[in-house]
């Protein structure tokens, strides 16, 4: 049997975790563009949005059942087949209907990624899971910066259409595939490998609990990020150097979280994640002009450690679940913004019409409808805050006992 190059499944692993946040970053640049040309109000461009939330969790929950029959290599290509697919079929889409089935492709191949990638790296790093697991989503927040920069210099420098925009991760995309290609991947052997153990070991409280907070620490982050240029777009900053500056915050964070998470564990860096992302939404909420890239910061450090730390602690503390626990928490995280997503593009509707309503016009309605939806964003955290605070305390007394 060929040689495993875990190195070279690693790399590969972060080429497709880079695509995946590129289509976050370069779509969250482009739907202003996306309302212009097709006619699509908020309400229409939060479904758009969240058709990609609804592919993750769908390909998350077959990947997560399927797992332990299929393995990583095949649900790899899966995501290679549907990130190209959905590409295409962006660029090709005439109006609404067409945004939405090949943002649900996008969003299938999302899911695909990280079903695939999260167990084969516990298991191929059974030692150190959750460092490497923070190593590996790095290249999230890194291929958000990416896929920022690249939207920034080719929509606001070069004058490039959306299309562009949208055609540019094919070839990460084809890298990925590339890397891929020819390569022995690992049989599963450091994680629980039993599918009818997996969905007993979901049964557990802890699981379910974790499961409920997850849709609030995506809430947190996607609910923010994905709508940066319509919430932050005349607040008086680069609402896509924003997004920039917040992620590439969160991949030196995540690179560097290994002794962060061995001195305050991951209960610990949970609760201070929420108490930190609370209060940057808020400041969020409140300020502007440069003042608005210093809330930003607190927000990346408070978002930060949420997603791996939680795909983390369910591999630590949730064994039993094996690789479809892992699949299933993300999965859930990104449903619940499948549904909040038209929520908060109602939300932003909703606002620059009582803006309107009191008398402002133009940017001012834009701003202060901009400012009332990160105040109701900034719920998600303080609800995790009062969870969080009661986890750290369970965990510490389950320690003792």
């Amino acid at each position: 049997m060929k040689e495993i190059n875990r190195d070279r499944l690693f790399l590969a692993s972060c080429v497709a975790l880079v695509v995946t946040a590129m289509t976050f970053a370069i779509r969250a640049g482009i739907l202003t563009e996306l309302g212009v040309q097709f006619k699509l109000t908020d309400t229409q461009l939060g479904w758009v949005n969240s058709m990609a939330f609804l592919g993750f969790p769908v390909a998350m929950i077959i990947g997560g059942l399927l797992y332990n029959e299929v393995g990583a290599k095949k649900m790899v290509w899966a995501a290679f087949i549907s990130h190209l697919l959905g590409l295409v079929l962006t660029i090709t889409a005439g109006g609404f209907w067409g945004l939405l089935i090949s943002t649900f492709f996008i969003g299938f191949a999302n899911g695909c990624v990280e079903a695939a990638c999260n167990p084969l790296i516990a298991d191929m790093y059974h030692s150190n899971k959750t460092t490497m697991l923070n190593r590996f989503h790095v290249w999230f927040p890194g291929g958000i910066v990416i896929g920022s920069l690249v939207g920034q210099i080719m929509g606001g420098n070069l004058g490039l259409g959306w299309q562009a925009q949208i055609g540019i991760m094919v070839i990460p995309t084809l890298a990925y595939a590339y890397l891929i290609f020819g390569q022995t991947f690992p049989e599963t052997e450091h994680i629980e490998s039993s599918t009818a153990k997996n969905i007993k070991g979901l049964a557990n409280p802890l699981f379910l609990f974790i499961a409920a907070c997850m849709t609030l620490t995506a809430s947190t982050e996607f609910g923010t990020t994905q709508w940066v240029e319509r919430i932050l777009g005349n607040a008086g900053a680069q609402p896509l150097i924003i997004l920039a500056l917040v992620t590439g915050l969160m991949a030196l964070g995540r690179y560097f979280a290994g002794p962060l998470v061995h001195r305050l564990n991951p209960t610990g860096v949970l609760w201070a994640s929420a108490i930190i992302s609370a209060l940057g939404i808020f400041m969020l909420s409140q300020v502007t002009g440069p003042m608005v890239y210093v809330a930003a910061v607190l927000f990346a450090i408070g978002i930060c450690y949420f997603w791996p730390t939680m795909i983390g602690f369910t591999s630590e503390y949730l064994p039993k679940t094996g690789a479809l626990g892992m699949s299933l928490i993300g999965g859930a995280g990104m449903f619940a913004m499948s549904i909040w997503n038209p929520i908060i593009g109602g939300w932003i509707d909703t606002n620059r019409a009582q803006a309107v309503a009191k008398g402002l016009s133009g940017d001012a309605a834009e701003l202060a409808a901009g400012q009332m939806t990160l105040a109701s964003l900034a719920t998600f955290p303080a609800i995790l805050i009062v969870l969080f605070g009661g986890l750290y305390f369970y965990m510490r007394n389950r320690k003792a006992a």
